[in-house]
């Protein structure tokens, strides 16, 4: 969600609502305009900016394409949009919940400052959008950090993701660029679709079981869960090969390790 800098604040609309709808508008043009450039959106790209708000991203985005689809769920935000843009042929407003939008059955890309408690819902929106070539999404830096692996763990659907499509951190953006000002700085989720998929569709099957089986948790440590589905000695020279220790916990094991893990075994 974004927020002009130029409109009254009493035109934002009820404290509940914006509670509601987790709305924390950006105010800070320069971050608007990193973002947008961090996307590396092109002329002809089919952009889809998700809770636009009052247009602080939407301005930048038709500065460097032709063709953006706005989904705003906020009445209010959306009917004030399509006002501003209503003889623009370049963009269309949608008043509508992303999460029950169908995805453009065309390449395209997203870039959109989001509702921060909406993040993981449009998060698994962006990754099972067959024609999604990248998403650059503002949200919790926390959350951002998370599924980047920021921390030194990576979470399930991260390591599901990434012979397809790999999530990396972008720009920080302070929690004061915001109105109202949240609790939290923000951060840049940036997903990526790969060119060429790390593994066959085939292969992709066998190692979302995989990796699903790994998360489950039943022996402690990956190689201990692994040993009820496989040979021990199988798992240990498996787990050598991909510099994994036998006791390491399934969160500190990167992707590229699972990659190399699975191949090792199957």
């Amino acid at each position: 969600m974004s927020r002009n800098r130029s409109l009254p604040h009493a035109r934002i609309g009820s404290g509940s609502t914006r509670k509601q709808l987790s709305q924390n508008f950006l105010t800070d043009t320069d971050g608007a305009r990193r973002l947008v450039r961090a996307a590396g959106i092109g002329a002809d790209d089919l952009v889809v900016e998700i809770g636009p708000g009052d247009g602080m991203l939407t301005g930048h985005l038709l500065n460097n394409t032709h063709r953006v689809l706005a989904y705003e769920k906020d009445r209010h935000y959306a009917e004030k949009l399509r006002a501003r843009y209503a003889n623009d042929r370049r963009i269309h407003v949608h008043h509508a919940d992303i999460r029950e939008i169908t995805p453009p059955r065309e390449p395209f890309t997203v870039v959109a400052n989001i509702p921060f408690a909406a993040s993981t819902d449009i998060v698994r929106w962006c990754l099972t959008a067959p024609k999604l070539t990248s998403a650059t999404l503002l949200t919790q830096c926390e959350f951002a950090r998370k599924y980047a692996g920021d921390y030194g763990r990576w979470t399930k659907l991260t390591v599901t993701q990434w012979p397809t499509i790999t999530m990396e951190l972008g720009i920080r953006v302070h929690r004061y660029r915001f109105h109202p000002i949240p609790r939290v700085d923000a951060a840049v989720l940036r997903l990526r679709r790969r060119e060429q998929p790390l593994l066959t569709r085939q292969e992709l099957r066998g190692y979302h079981q995989f990796v699903e089986f790994g998360f489950s948790g039943l022996g402690g440590s990956l190689a201990a869960t692994l040993c009820r589905a496989a040979p021990a000695p199988k798992v240990r020279a498996a787990c050598t090969m991909a510099g994994i220790a036998l006791d390491e916990p399934v969160g500190l094991i990167s992707p590229d390790r699972w990659l190399t893990l699975y191949q090792a075994l199957s």
